[in-house]
């Protein structure tokens, strides 16, 4: 009887030794691998899956823990907007962060979101570079000077440096300036392509002088691979989903032209680097410099958790230039899956895909161009006319009721419309009932669906709705303006400073608050959610992913698919 007990208890503790082993947590991650797609919509990757490869995309998707209905909650749909929420957890309400560019009432100008007077951009070798960026999607000149101070909120990757005592690498790489330096936040270092001078630059908020690997990498010239050479399909047409829509809501830019192929120019052309930005080579090259990075700087490398953001922004230009049901949206989608399957790979080369926690997300989705939807029958979708907001109408009832002239209004910017203070308090009138009067005049505007004051957000006296939720989480009272403007679904202003485009985004509908999340690697496993998230719950399922204090403003939740799926 004992004789054959103990074996049996033996097989007993071993069968239970290997059940603990089978169950154990994953080992902390030796990198945060946060990789973000510049205005990829939450169904995006499910229309183009069937033409990506293995090692990309379908890698995240297919293995990883996929939510399929992540919506953000605010109502300001842009580029700085999404980014900093996704690094804070936080809606703009708490992180500042209200549009791309707001009124500063102080300095009583238009400002650029990561604008800083007090840093400058930092040149190869001593000096000051004065030349100023260009958004081809914005056309707007954009002072000197960088940093992240503006954001009010701190970031994922401030409380990993207060965790690590600053012994954790923390890096941010992105075409554009806001795309790295909001997901770097005040304690990383981040870098952006300058197309004014064709090579990844910093500001002196982060350093004093270029490491030595930025400027070798800088100066073998990776952009003048593309002179002379053209953006050409990937693939035979007959094997791109969509049929080619209207061809009258493409851009031609400076000769990059409506339809394949796609010339860039030799590098010598004026807007050789923007070209590159308007396809897949500006991923390509991004991809190059983060793949250069992880191995300069020895990410996961040491005892610490490193940090590395990513930020592609390609396919939100593509998108603006042809809108998401183009050749050229796909093809960008295409050619970015193999991008980031080299970046990947690079990844399980120097740090193992194990060792890293893998999360795909975006800033904000996008509508369809409107003549590709009015060709299916919408009919309703259209672009809208900004020099409307202001009509003779409005400005003769400020007149009639207030002895108001045009003075007291400053200006529009995206989503607000700004009032003049100080014109309005001179002549002893009641700033709500100016705001009131503008409102009232703007929802009579075809196109505008409402138009909500700041004073009914901030004395809470507005309907019970998402929508309006999603407008008071929008509201910075030092930042945002006046009145709130919410356009009809599918209509949206495509006048950028005088460059018509397809598409944009920055409203509260569906199709620009959805966005893929998914997490991978580090013992993820495959997973597919459909339950209804926010991107703000990022942020705070990496820190406790790495038993870190939460971002100090965050509002989102750790997902509780992660806590036992690892």
């Amino acid at each position: 009887m004992k004789i054959a007990t103990v074996p049996r208890l033996l097989c007993l503790s071993l069968s239970l030794l290997a059940a603990n082993t089978v169950a154990a947590p994953p080992t902390t991650p030796k990198l945060v691998l946060q990789i973000t797609v510049d205005g990829l919509r939450g169904d995006l990757l499910e229309r183009y899956k069937h033409n990506f490869g293995d090692k990309g995309f379908r890698y995240l998707m297919d293995e990883g823990t996929y939510y399929t209905n992540a919506h953000y909650q605010h109502g300001n749909t842009e580029t700085i907007v999404g980014h900093v929420s996704l690094a804070t957890g936080a809606p703009p309400s708490v992180h500042g962060m209200v549009g791309n560019v707001w009124y500063d009432r102080q300095k009583e100008r238009l400002v650029y979101n990561v604008e800083d007077g007090d840093y400058a951009m930092l040149t190869q070798g001593a000096g000051v570079n004065q030349s100023t960026e260009i958004d081809p999607t914005q056309r707007t000149a954009k002072l000197d000077g960088r940093s992240p101070v503006p954001i009010l909120s701190t970031t994922f990757s401030d409380e990993l440096a207060v965790a690590s005592n600053g012994e954790a690498k923390i890096f941010s790489v992105s075409v554009k300036d806001r795309g790295a330096i909001s997901l770097a936040g005040q304690s990383g270092k981040a870098f952006w392509f300058s197309k004014a001078q064709s090579e990844f630059v910093t500001s002196n908020y982060y350093y004093q002088e270029y490491p030595a690997w930025v400027t070798a990498w800088n100066a073998e010239d990776y952009p003048s691979r593309y002179s002379k050479q053209r953006w050409d399909l990937s693939l035979e047409r007959d094997n791109y989903t969509l049929k080619e829509g209207p061809q009258e809501h493409k851009v031609d830019l400076a000769g990059f032209k409506r339809s394949f192929p796609h010339p860039y120019g030799p590098s010598s052309f004026q807007y050789f680097s923007t070209m590159l930005t308007l396809s897949p080579a500006g991923d390509e090259l991004t991809a190059d410099f983060a793949s250069a990075l992880i191995e300069q700087e020895k990410l996961g490398q040491s005892k610490f958790t490193d940090y590395l953001a990513v930020s592609f922004s390609s396919n939100d230009y593509v998108i603006h230039m042809y809108g998401p049901s183009s050749l050229e949206a796909e093809d960008n989608l295409i050619r970015l899956d193999q991008t980031l399957a080299n970046l990947l790979a690079n990844v399980e080369k120097q740090v193992g895909l194990d060792n890293t926690l893998i999360v795909l997300s975006a800033d904000h989705g996008v509508p369809e161009a409107a003549p590709t939807v009015n060709a299916l029958g919408y009919n309703t979708a259209k672009y809208f006319n900004k020099d409307t907001i202001i009509s003779e109408q409005l400005l003769s009832r400020l007149n009639k009721e207030f002895g108001l002239n045009k003075d007291a209004i400053r200006l529009y910017a995206q989503p607000y419309i700004y009032l003049n203070h100080d014109v309005i308090k001179a002549k002893g009138v009641s700033l709500e009932a100016v705001q009131r009067v503008v409102a009232d005049e703007a929802e009579i505007i075809k196109g505008i669906n409402h138009a909500v004051t700041s004073t009914d957000i901030m004395q809470n006296n507005l309907p019970d709705t998402r929508l309006m939720q999603l407008v008071k989480n929008n509201h910075h009272p030092q930042r945002s303006g006046d009145i709130y403007l919410v356009f009809a679904p599918r209509t949206y202003i495509n006048d950028m400073d005088g460059l018509t485009i397809a598409s944009t985004h920055g409203s509260p509908w569906r199709y620009d608050t959805h966005v893929p999340v998914i997490f991978a690697g580090n013992g993820i496993k495959a997973n597919k959610v459909t339950r209804d998230i926010t991107p703000y719950d990022i942020a705070p399922t990496l820190s406790n992913a790495l038993g870190i204090t939460l971002p100090s403003g965050a509002t989102g939740k750790v997902l509780v698919e992660l806590e036992g799926n690892r």
